[in-house]
């Protein structure tokens, strides 16, 4: 298709990077959702896995005694099946979240990442009564609580782009010292533009080089409270940061995170995902299904429109690609997103904008010859309707015209 399609997209950036699926924990947070079955959870956590999900935010033990049952088997179930999947957990700055999950790592025998969370923006410090002090004591307790149990340490700081730079400097700097490998740089509200990102990871790796601490990475994780969420993982990526977060269909706090499922998608189209997307269908449909989430019939890639037209022009293309030879043409003459890829297949309807093209497709997928007649009976009904027609319309309609196929 190269030469057929010129690209104006941004090239690739060639380094690496990972994913943190928080579906199993921060998606459970919104308001709407079931929360699933473990043994649900268990097939998620297959799926995810099975799409070539590098991490898995598997719960918030701290939260109680179904939440510490749910975590431990999650990652029994990533020590007993060899998983390549690596499990974290939420926690916050406090000793009984951090003891929850050392006690599950060592139960298991497992690894676990713990990522320590603070309320950190003038706001939360102003309801809460906080101190700088008092939060500066919280994370080196915390961050040396976990690097004493020789786990892997990750701090993060909520609501970190409403949050001071002076505060943000003094924060970090105590949990690098602590030991944390990681900082995780949130838009806890979905606040964010792509410029105040980029101002904030260009801050935050400046602090690091002047502490001669780049080896400590950098996490993204965004809610969509602007729309903003999916853009805004891709500008993370350009700006160099290590480990974007999201969750399935983007299922979370209030309007939801990052839809993990689009961001894996659009890494595929720009050649930065080697993994099959049909596994990736499989997990979108699992989550819907599990969390009692609809997929909406417009949203990217799988949603029941996402391959499917009623309009003239579009279905004379696809058709005219069809009958070139080339059938791969079909799939892109009208869509970034190759149906192939999913499973599925550019599906041209009738409907009130239809032309001749679409009768002419419909009636070669149901084995009718396309004559006149069968074309202008269709386009007539399709004229004087205000849907796209279901199939057992047109099928009704030929035959009381006498020209539906023999019984």
């Amino acid at each position: 298709m190269s030469d057929l399609l010129h690209d104006w997209n941004s090239p690739a950036p060639g380094r690496v990077f990972t994913l943190l699926d928080e579906t199993l924990r921060d998606g459970i947070q919104s308001p709407s959702v079931r929360n699933p079955e473990i043994e649900q959870k268990l097939e998620l956590l297959h799926c995810m896995e099975a799409c070539g999900i590098q991490h898995v935010d598997v719960g918030l033990p701290g939260a109680g005694e179904q939440a510490v049952a749910d975590v431990t088997r999650l990652v029994e179930e990533i020590r007993n099946q060899r998983l390549q999947i690596h499990p974290n957990c939420a926690a916050r700055t406090h000793p009984h979240d951090i003891r929850a999950v050392l006690q599950i790592a060592q139960k298991t025998g497992h690894s676990i990442e713990v990522c320590a969370f603070l309320g950190s923006s003038p706001m939360r410090r102003l309801i809460e009564g906080w101190s700088l002090e008092q939060l500066e004591r919280f994370v080196a307790e915390s961050i040396e609580m976990v690097v004493a149990h020789d786990l892997p340490a990750s701090f993060v700081t909520e609501d970190t782009i409403r949050t001071d730079p002076s505060t943000l400097r003094r924060l970090f700097r105590v949990a690098v010292d602590a030991g944390a490998s990681r900082l995780v740089l949130t838009d806890t509200v979905g606040h964010a533009t792509p410029s105040g990102l980029a101002n904030l990871v260009q801050f935050t790796r400046g602090l690091l080089r002047d502490w001669q601490a780049e080896s400590v990475q950098l996490d993204w994780h965004g809610h969509n409270d602007r729309g903003l969420s999916l853009a805004l993982c891709l500008s993370a990526l350009e700006e160099g940061v290590d480990r974007l977060h999201g969750t399935c269909l983007g299922v979370g706090e209030r309007v939801g995170n990052a839809p993990i499922d689009l961001l894996i998608l659009n890494l595929r189209l720009l050649g930065l995902w080697g993994r099959d997307l049909r596994a990736l269908r499989e997990y979108v449909e699992k989550a819907s299904r599990y969390y009692a989430v609809p997929i909406g019939c417009n949203y990217p890639a799988f949603g029941r429109d996402a391959f499917r037209t009623s309009t003239g022009v579009h279905a004379a293309a696809i058709l005219k690609a069809l009958k070139s030879g080339r059938p791969e043409l079909a799939d892109r003459i009208y869509s970034s997103v190759p149906a192939s890829e999913l499973g599925r297949s550019q599906q041209v309807e009738v409907g009130y904008y239809s032309g001749r093209a679409n009768a002419q497709i419909w009636l070669t997928e149901h084995g009718l010859e396309c004559d006149e007649e069968r074309m202008q009976a269709i386009l007539e009904l399709a004229k004087g309707s205000r849907h796209t027609l279901p199939e057992k319309e047109i099928v009704e309609h030929l035959h009381r015209l006498g020209l539906g196929a023999p019984a």
